[in-house]
């Protein structure tokens, strides 16, 4: 079995995309993979400023929790990325990480499957398009990675209310014991 990152990057206490998260997890720990989560919240996340300098040296010049964070995507077998919808798109904090682990383009990274989890209030199946491209963009970066499936829980709007939804919470579930 393989070594699974999960990324949570919604900032709110028991949101509903950790909580799916969480089923996530239970799921690919039964179905033998050793699970690390890492949550975006309470990290030191700086924007990427462009200055191309990671482009020679295979670091950011920035100081900040980035680097640990891109250490475990590199050693990762496979990473799943948990975010809220907003605007249709995946969280700022989440884009902002993508942005800055500029780094990694040149590394030979472990994983090759990618995958994510979304939940917005919204439920229609076009509602995490957006956000799915932006993540293809970042794996389309890395010649041996694809996009491994993703998982939508829509229709969920107030806060810990997915904490209730015996559906989705199952097909979290679900998704984590069929992870690669």
């Amino acid at each position: 079995m393989s070594h699974v990152l999960v990324i949570t990057t919604s900032l709110r206490a028991k949101s509903n995309s950790d909580i799916l998260a969480e089923r996530l997890i239970a799921g690919a720990k039964d179905a033998g993979h050793t699970v690390e989560q890492v949550s975006l919240k309470g990290k030191d996340i700086r924007f990427c400023i462009g200055c191309l300098a990671c482009q020679k040296t295979q670091k950011c010049v920035q100081r900040d929790d980035v680097a640990g964070i891109m250490e475990k995507v590199k050693n990762a077998d496979t990473l799943v990325f948990s975010t809220p919808i907003y605007y249709y798109g995946m969280s700022g904090q989440m884009k902002t990480l993508l942005d800055r682990m500029n780094p990694l383009y040149s590394v030979n990274c472990r994983f090759r499957k990618v995958y994510m989890l979304s939940v917005a209030t919204e439920d229609e199946a076009f509602v995490p398009e957006k956000a799915v491209s932006g993540l293809q963009g970042w794996i389309d970066c890395f010649e041996k990675a694809e996009l491994g499936g993703t998982l939508f829980c829509g229709g969920i709007a107030n806060p810990g209310e997915a904490t209730n939804r015996t559906e989705e919470l199952k097909e979290a579930y679900e998704f984590g014991r069929a992870l690669e």
